[in-house]
C-alpha cells in the first residue's frame, strides 16, 4: 500500500491517528509525492493604517457551506506532475487527501497532517501523470470531507477549456453584486468542466472596507473562497487596482494596507512562483517574500501570461489609497510613471519571443492599468508609446525597452488580450491581436457599463462569464451570460484561427 508523504506534524508519532484502509485497486500504483506546509499568514497587527481609511463598510464574516471549514478545499498551480490544494479548517484537524484516478478507484493518499484551526494548510501533491484527469477527497479525522477534480497539463494537439471572470466586485451589493447571481455565474463555469478559472481583479476591495486591519482584509479572500471554490477547478488571480497591492502603498513596515493585501491573497490562493513548470516575478518583497504577481505557463498549444502594473509602478496607478475625497488629481498624474516595470517587461519579452505555441493569452486587469478603454489606450504611454498630444516619447521614457507592448504582443502574435475594469463585454481587434473585455459575473441590471469610452467592437451588456475552447483547429470565446430567473444563454460566439 502507497502512503505519501504530506507535511511535518506538530503532533506527535504516537498521537496520530491510525492509517485508513485504502479502496483495493487492480490498477498500478502511481508514485506521487506530497508536501504540506501551513501556508503564511497576515501580520497579527489589529490597528488600521492611520490616516487611509476609505468611505464604506466592512463586508460580513466569511460564511461556510460546511461548519468544519472556514474555507473547504480549493486548488491552484496545476502542472504536468502536480496539483497545490489549500484547506482552512474551523477547528484542530487531522487532514489528509485520498487520490483517485478516472476509474474512481482510490490508489494513494496522502500522509496525515495536523491543521490548525482557522489556518491555511497547503498540501502540494506530486508525482502525477500528465494530461490526466484525477479526483479528491479530503479526509478529515477519519471522515470524508469534500472533493474535487483536477486535470494536469494538457498535451500540445489537446482540445481544452478554461474560463474567466470579470470584476465581481462584492462590496457593491445591490447595486453590481447579487450573491444569488453570483452563485449561478460561477456554478456555471463549474458545468464547463474548465481546466482552471481566471479572475481579473477587482474581487478584494480592501479600498472600500470602513475598517482596514489585517483581520478585515483577510475576511475579503475568506468571503470569496466560498464562491471561488464553486468553480471545482484550479484558480487563478490576476491582481486589480481595488485590492490596493501595489508598490506605491508600502512604507516599509508591516503595518501596511499592501502587506495585508498580498499575504491574505498568498495565504489563502495558491498562486504560481517561478518554478520548473512556470515563469514570473523572482523578487521578494520584504514583510511578504514572493509576490506571485505575474507568471506564465504552457497549457496544450497555449501560453498564458498574466503582467501586473500596480507592483512595479512608483506612483500609484489608478486609485489612491484612502483618498476618499478624490482630491489627489487622479487626471493630472504622468502616466509614463505607470510602468511594468524594467524587470518584469524584460521576462514578458522574452517569454512571448521564446514561445512556440500556437496560441497565446495575455491578461491583465486593464491597458496601462488605468483609464477606460481597450484599443482606445493601445497606443499610449509604454503601451503604445505615444504621449497623449500624438508625439513619440517612447524612446525618451523607455530608452531600455526595445518595443512598446502592444507592438512585442502583434509582432508576437498574441492571440487575445484580456482585460476587465470597465465592466462591460467588448471585443475589439488592433495589429492582429483581440482585446477582449471582461463582462462582470453578478450585475444584475443587465448594464453596459463605461460603453461611451469604446468606440468600436461587439458590445454586450452584463453579467456572465466566458468560456473559452482551444484546439487545434482554433479557439473559440463564448459569452455566456447569466440570470437570476432563467438558463444561461450564449450571448455571442467568435473563433480565432
Amino acid at each position: 500500500m502507497l502512503f505519501l508523504t504530506a507535511c511535518g506534524s506538530a503532533l506527535s508519532p504516537s498521537a496520530l491517528p491510525s492509517t485508513p484502509q485504502l479502496a483495493e485497486t487492480a490498477v498500478p500504483m502511481n508514485t506521487l509525492a506530497a508536501t504540506a506546509t501551513n501556508a503564511p499568514t497576515p501580520t497579527a497587527a489589529t490597528k488600521g493604517q492611520s490616516g487611509k481609511k476609505s468611505a464604506g463598510k466592512n463586508q460580513p464574516a466569511p460564511t461556510s457551506a460546511n461548519p468544519l471549514f472556514l474555507a473547504a478545499p480549493i486548488s491552484g498551480n496545476p502542472t504536468d506532475h502536480s496539483i497545490t490544494l489549500n484547506v482552512v479548517p474551523a477547528n484542530d484537524a487531522v487532514l489528509w487527501y485520498q487520490v483517485s484516478g478516472t476509474d474512481g478507484l482510490v490508489f494513494a493518499q496522502t500522509e496525515p497532517c495536523q491543521a490548525q484551526a482557522g489556518q491555511p494548510l497547503e498540501t502540494v501533491i506530486t508525482g502525477l501523470q500528465p494530461n490526466t484527469r484525477y479526483s479528491y477527497t479530503l479526509m478529515i479525522n477519519d471522515q470524508a470531507g469534500p472533493n474535487g477534480t483536477f486535470t494536469t497539463q494538457r498535451d500540445e494537439g489537446s482540445t481544452f477549456t478554461f474560463t474567466l471572470q470579470g470584476d465581481s466586485h462584492p462590496e457593491r451589493i445591490n447595486n453590481q453584486f447579487d450573491p444569488a447571481l453570483y452563485t449561478r455565474t460561477l456554478q456555471g463555469a463549474a458545468s464547463d468542466s474548465p481546466d482552471f478559472h481566471f479572475t481579473i481583479g477587482d474581487d478584494f476591495s480592501v479600498d472600500t472596507l470602513k475598517t482596514i486591519t489585517p483581520e478585515t482584509v483577510r475576511a475579503l479572500y475568506l468571503n470569496q473562497r466560498q464562491w471561488l471554490g464553486l468553480v471545482g477547478a484550479p484558480v487563478f488571480l490576476v491582481n486589480g487596482n481595488h485590492e490596493q497591492a501595489s508598490a506605491a502603498n508600502l512604507d516599509g513596515t508591516s503595518e501596511n494596507v499592501a502587506v495585508w493585501a498580498q499575504t491574505s491573497r498568498n495565504s489563502l490562493f495558491p498562486q504560481p512562483a517561478p518554478d520548473d513548470f512556470y515563469t514570473g516575478d523572482a523578487a521578494e518583497v520584504e514583510h511578504i517574500g514572493l509576490l506571485r504577481d505575474y507568471y506564465s505557463f504552457t497549457w496544450g498549444d497555449a501560453l498564458f501570461v498574466v503582467i501586473d502594473p500596480y507592483w512595479h509602478s512608483p506612483q500609484a496607478v489608478d486609485n489612491v489609497f484612502g483618498d476618499k475625497d478624490k482630491t489627489t488629481g487622479k487626471g493630472q498624474r504622468d502616466l509614463w510613471n505607470v510602468t511594468l516595470g524594467e524587470e518584469q517587461y524584460q521576462w514578458f519579452k522574452e517569454t512571448l519571443e521564446t514561445s512556440g505555441s500556437k496560441y497565446k493569452f495575455v491578461l491583465t486587469h486593464h491597458v496601462l492599468g488605468t483609464g477606460r478603454g481597450g484599443v482606445e489606450l493601445a497606443g499610449l504611454y509604454e503601451w503604445g508609446g505615444l504621449n497623449p498630444n500624438g508625439s513619440d516619447g517612447f524612446a525618451q521614457h523607455r530608452p531600455t525597452w526595445e518595443k512598446p507592448i502592444q507592438q512585442l504582443m502583434a509582432e508576437n502574435g498574441v492571440t487575445i488580450f484580456f482585460q476587465g475594469h470597465d465592466h462591460i463585454f467588448v471585443t475589439q481587434e488592433l495589429d492582429g491581436v483581440i482585446y477582449q473585455t471582461l463582462p462582470e459575473p453578478a450585475n444584475p441590471n443587465q448594464t453596459y457599463e463605461n460603453t461611451e469610452a469604446y468606440k468600436s467592437g461587439t458590445k454586450f451588456p452584463n453579467s456572465g462569464r466566458l468560456r473559452v475552447t482551444v484546439a487545434p483547429s482554433g479557439v473559440t470565446v463564448q459569452y455566456v451570460t447569466s440570470f437570476l430567473d432563467q438558463p444561461d444563454q450564449v450571448a455571442t460566439t467568435y473563433t480565432v484561427k
